[in-house]
């Protein structure tokens, strides 16, 4: 499997699980809907954890309700389980 520089992680946060969206880099990066993972600490380890084999640097970011609250506003965040904004495997 060829290993990549960089890919932007979003998780979009739910109370049962997370989805995820994976953007790689560069103008013809691939964006590809991954899926749904378990919304656990756990979980989010190990999702980043199989990730960083294939990619050199990850960038993660979840959405948050907004505090306004109107339905269907977020705002976007550095992920807390993914070790910082950057997750970087050098």
């Amino acid at each position: 499997m060829a290993k990549y520089k960089l890919a932007f992680v979003a998780f979009d946060s739910a109370k049962d699980k997370h989805a995820v969206a994976i953007a790689e880099d560069g103008r013809d990066g691939e964006v590809r809907y991954f899926g749904e993972i378990e919304n656990s600490p756990s979980a989010v380890k190990k999702f980043v954890a199989k990730l960083s084999r294939r990619y050199d640097r990850l960038h993660c970011c979840y959405s948050v309700p907004a505090t306004s609250g109107h339905c269907g506003d977020k705002s976007i965040a550095p992920h807390p389980e993914a070790s910082l904004p950057t997750y970087s495997t050098t």
